[in-house]
């Protein structure tokens, strides 16, 4: 019996495609890719966010949860492969992308090289990413912190007091 294993893949996109237009049609496009690669059961809304770095457009982004067969470092190769499908070329970091996808969290904790980092480690300080996330699974645990997702984008948007 094949082991079905769940991710949170966080979907962004700040560039027009040929074929799917604007950024939040390229996320919902992505969206239906990456049911490719297993069954996809819940999906935010999609939001915009301002881009990190100095890339100009602001990003769509969206997170969608993902029920797959697949291990860790082989969805994370699929993932990319949608990538390159969508028109993705290396780049600079934090550069315009037609498409991003990324693993955040896995039903089976923390994973580490050779495969890929989840939780991945940024996702902690980002609302982009948190907020998405939150809508469609606010109580998935955070396996190194033990906080849900709930309270990391608590924790990201409380208003932090004046230091002296």
């Amino acid at each position: 019996m094949t082991k079905i294993t769940s991710y949170a893949v966080a979907l962004g996109s700040n560039r027009l495609h040929g074929a799917h237009g604007r950024p939040d049609q390229v996320v919902r496009a992505a969206i239906g890719a990456i049911g490719g690669l297993g069954t996809v059961s819940r999906v935010s809304r999609t939001m915009d966010y301002p881009a990190l770095g100095l890339v100009g457009r602001d990003y769509a982004n969206a997170a969608a949860i993902l029920a797959s067969p697949l291990e860790p470092a082989d969805l994370l190769a699929g993932l990319k492969a949608i990538e390159r499908d969508f028109g993705r070329r290396p780049g600079r970091r934090w550069g315009p992308r037609v498409l991003d996808l990324d693993i955040i969290l896995w039903s089976g904790g923390v994973s580490r090289p050779p495969g890929p980092n989840i939780p991945h480690p940024e996702y902690r300080n980002r609302h982009f990413v948190l907020e998405p996330l939150a809508e469609i699974a606010p109580d998935w645990r955070d396996p190194v912190t033990g906080l849900t997702v709930r309270h990391l984008l608590a924790r990201l948007t409380a208003p932090r007091p004046a230091r002296r």
